[in-house]
């Protein structure tokens, strides 16, 4: 005999309030065990995703670098690259207010003093000055392609010379990637593709005069 289960009131009180509280949960990234805080209506709110676990098993950094994550979302992979890099300094950036609210709530709640998030779409916010180690990005699954061409070329203008970019993806756009670090950077290296998920890495070449 089947089992039968009661529907949910979703118009109850109770169930509306429960919404509305933050979910909690912690995790291991980097190589640090962190907790995060999150709402609904950001991107993978019960969990981190598959994508940002892959990147965070493959990327490294040094201890002093100073890195920059595009699109952050509420900040697991900013507050786990300031753990990882504590004598450099972390920006993470989002278009998204209540994304950029909730990652400083976690910088705070992981007690980072090496991190903040601020308000902006892609760089167009960040002073032209500003140069990072290290740029990361989970980058959506439906990038367009002239979304793609301002990120890659906004992000080589920021980097420091022989400064890195690390992207995952899914994997059907792994090729896309290759050939656009490639155009932008002149160079590219898949660092991990898993089963859905893909790493691509590129670095910025100093500039010799001839």
């Amino acid at each position: 005999m089947k089992k039968k289960y009661s529907p949910i009131d979703t118009s109850a009180p109770s169930y509306l309030e429960a919404l509305r509280s933050d979910t909690q949960f912690t995790q291991s990234l980097g190589g640090q065990e962190l907790c995060f805080r999150t709402t609904w209506g950001i991107f993978s709110p019960k969990q981190i995703d598959d994508g940002t676990l892959l990147l965070m098993k493959y990327i490294k950094v040094k201890p002093d670098a100073d890195c920059f994550d595009l699109g952050c979302g509420y900040g697991p992979i900013g507050v786990a690259l300031a753990k990882m890099a504590p004598q450099g300094e972390v920006l993470m950036v989002d278009r998204d207010f209540i994304a950029v609210e909730y990652a400083n709530k976690n910088v705070g709640l992981n007690q980072v003093k090496n991190a903040k998030a601020i308000l902006s779409n892609g760089f167009n916010h960040i002073d032209k000055n500003k140069r990072f180690d290290v740029i990361v990005s989970n980058v959506p699954a439906k990038v367009g392609k002239e979304l793609l061409s301002l990120m890659l070329n906004d992000a080589k203008h920021y980097l420091k010379p022989e400064g890195e970019i690390y992207l995952v993806t899914i994997n059907g756009l792994r090729q896309y990637m290759k050939r656009n670090l490639m155009l932008v950077f002149g160079n590219y290296n898949k660092i991990k593709q898993g089963a859905n998920y893909t790493i691509s890495y590129a670095r910025k070449e100093s500039e010799h005069c001839a």
